[in-house]
């Protein structure tokens, strides 16, 4: 089903103020006036830190009207694939995770990223700098506890994906690709092999594991201590901690899977220009750095400042990254559908 572009209340309460500035003063407002970007997104956290710390004082201050299209992204994805043949498109750029990324790559939607249009790009990790996207932030897949009611301490995903915890587990619907991958490494599969992890979910389910909607939703029985064990961004954690939750972080032995979230821009996007723009205002030092305090996720970009102790919550030892796991992402492309319906169907159902 189509999505229509939505507007955050604050987006259309500084829309309305842009506005009321125009009819002030019509011949400033035109001048600076630089058009409309177009932005697919999630909704929740993300989307409203996006508002705060990129497009608010960034986009909007320089004369860009930013609209955020909010859906999840198999519903976002599935609708580049169906505006694909048409001459212009609904989005200007799509946040997506980096095998999505991948895949929207794969299926020929995606323009490639003309790294001399960023600025900003000199300072990108060469990690980060695909060809087809654009990294904005990650972070990894970690054990998450709460200390009061799971001990001793997980020290791998073997240790959180373990029947005897019961309904003491839970795990993300939204988050179905990481968690089958984090469940193959804890049964002796791999990124190459999701059989093993198929298996012992459906073992863990029979135990009575708990599955929350989303990020949020998880946040929430962790915090009214539904449960008290599951993985989850590291990035995530830092939040939850600073919101008050009891929960703590542990890298996986088995080495944690690699999160990355990041940007392409739609072959048919109505502005270019302007999908340009957004991206680079995404890898600005200011933004990138308020993502790390905000919402705990490592800076993609080398001139960023990450305090000490921020760091030490939030970023990896030298031999964590060394360890760090990045998904096959030719095998999830090819599996996704598959893994996707038996999630729904064998998992969930």
């Amino acid at each position: 089903m189509a999505h229509t572009p939505t507007t955050s209340r604050r987006a259309f309460l500084a829309g309305t103020a842009a506005a009321a500035g125009a009819l002030a003063a019509p011949g400033i407002a035109r001048a600076q006036s630089k058009g409309k970007i177009v932005v697919g997104t999630w909704g929740g956290d993300y989307a409203r830190l996006l508002n705060k710390n990129i497009e608010q004082p960034i986009l909007i201050k320089e004369g860009w009207e930013v609209v955020q299209d909010q859906a999840g992204d198999p519903q976002r994805r599935s609708k580049m694939l169906a505006e694909q043949r048409l001459p212009r498109g609904t989005s200007d750029v799509q946040g997506l995770s980096s095998i999505n990324m991948f895949q929207m790559h794969d299926a020929g939607t995606v323009l490639p990223i003309d790294y001399s249009k960023l600025k900003n790009a000199k300072n990108l990790l060469p990690s980060m700098k695909y060809p087809y996207g654009v990294g904005h932030i990650y972070s990894g897949n970690v054990a998450v506890y709460n200390p009061k009611m799971v001990s001793p301490a997980p020290k791998s995903y073997k240790d959180v994906f373990d029947p005897k915890h019961g309904n003491k587990l839970a795990i993300i619907d939204i988050q179905y690709q990481y968690t089958i991958a984090s469940a193959a490494l804890a049964a002796g599969g791999s990124t190459k092999n999701f059989e093993p992890g198929k298996k012992l979910l459906l073992e863990c389910k029979k135990a009575g594991m708990r599955i929350y909607p989303t990020n949020e939703a998880f946040a929430q029985g962790l915090k009214a201590e539904e449960f008290g064990i599951g993985v989850m961004w590291k990035a995530r954690v830092v939040q939850w901690q600073n919101a008050g939750i009891t929960v703590e972080a542990v890298t996986p032995s088995e080495g944690a899977l690699a999160y990355v979230s990041g940007f392409v821009i739609p072959k048919n996007a109505p502005n270019k220009n302007g999908a340009y723009a957004y991206i680079d205002a995404m890898l600005a030092k200011s933004a990138q750095e308020n993502f790390a305090v905000d919402m705990g996720y490592n800076p993609t970009v080398t001139n960023a400042v990450v305090a000490p102790d921020l760091n030490k919550r939030i970023g990896f030892t030298p031999d964590e990254i060394k360890k760090l796991v990045d998904l096959d992402y030719d095998y999830m492309n090819r599996n996704d559908v598959a893994l996707k319906e038996w999630w729904d169907k064998e998992l969930k159902g």
